[in-house]
Formats: structure tokens, sequence, C-alpha cells
């Protein structure tokens, strides 16, 4: 990497600090251009140069957290033995994510950031595609085994990740019936249940 590739590379991760920071502190209302700019100690120019729009700066910011969560369900899954096992590890790495980083969680639950143009969405898919590619390769051998239920991959990914997904969307929205604990206690063998195969 040149110096100048170095600079840019170290401006890049300003910006999304400082958004991750505003965005925390101050909540969707205060999270504008103005705010992150400051925070970041970086120009509007640097900011357009990187991101194109402070709406992309959003993704890219929206992009990171996702990356981060998936890292925590790969990681989790990947120091396993079993089926089992793994699929619970996978649900309560996702509860712990959501407990101890809820401003990434709520950039992805509740901040709307989601990639909009197809260019954004093509920069966020290929963050996500090698860590999906890996929670399936763990997956697979298991589904071929019997342990797993044998359904697309994309049936697979909503029965392990959309339960404590909603789960979490709704505990950092602030619903009053949810403690996080205990559903952290319950869910991740309620999910396995749900994707347990034939081979007992």
């Amino acid at each position: 990497m040149t110096p100048r590739q170095q600079r840019g590379a170290d401006t890049v991760e300003r910006l999304l600090t400082a958004a991750l920071d505003v965005y925390a502190d101050r909540g969707p209302d205060g999270f504008t251009v103005t705010a992150v700019t400051a925070a970041s100690g970086t120009s509007l120019g640097s900011l357009y140069h990187h991101f194109g729009t402070f709406d992309g700066l959003a993704a890219a910011l929206y992009g990171r957290c996702m990356d981060r969560l998936l890292d925590r369900l790969v990681h989790a899954v990947e120091q396993t033995d079993g089926a089992a096992a793994g699929i619970r590890a996978a649900v309560t790495a996702y509860l712990q994510f959501v407990g101890e980083e809820p401003a990434a969680a709520r950039v992805i639950h509740l901040s709307g950031f989601a990639p909009r143009t197809p260019e954004q969405a093509e920069r966020f898919a290929g963050g996500k595609a090698p860590r999906i590619s890996r929670l399936l390769a763990w997956l697979r051998p298991h589904t071929r085994s019997g342990q797993i239920v044998d359904v697309p991959d994309l049936l697979i990914e909503m029965l392990l990740i959309g339960p404590p997904a909603e789960l979490a969307r709704r505990w950092l929205a602030g619903a009053a019936d949810i403690d996080l604990v205990a559903a952290a206690d319950i869910l991740p063998e309620r999910v396995w249940q749900s994707l347990r195969g034939t081979d007992r």
C-alpha cells in the first residue's frame, strides 16, 4: 500500500468510526453529515470522495456492522464440535453481539441504512458473501449427515438468523416484555430444534 493509499484507508476508518460513535451518542436525528465530519476531523470533500454521498457512508457503516456480526457467528460455529453445539453457539453469539455492541446492532436492525443503490448493494454483497459461505461450509457436512435438516440455503439462513434477528429488533426498539439474558437461555435450543435433522 502506498502512503497515499494508506492515508485514504485511514480517512475511511476515521469516518466509519466517527459515524458509529455519532449514531450511538445522538441517535438517528443527530446522525448528520456535519456531526460525522466534525467528529472524524475530516472534510466534507473527503467524505464525498470516499463514499460518494452521506447515504453511501451510512450504507458502508451498515455493511461494517453486519460484517462484525457475521464474523461473530462464523467464529462461534467454527469453534464447536457437532451440529447442535454449533447452532446453539451461533444464536448465542448473535444475542451476545446485540447486548455487547448495541450501537452496531441498532445500525443493523433499526437504522434503515441498508444499501439502496446497485453500487452500494454490490459492495455490501462483497463483504457478506465470504462470511455466509463460511457458515454454509460449516453447515453442509451436518446437512449431508442428516444432523441438520436438508432444505435450501436461504431457508437455513432464515431459520438460523431470523429468530434472533427479530428478537434483537424488538429489544433494541425498547420492547418492555423482552429480557435479552432470559432469551439467550431459551432461544438457542429452540432454533436448534427447528433445524434438527432426521439423524438424531
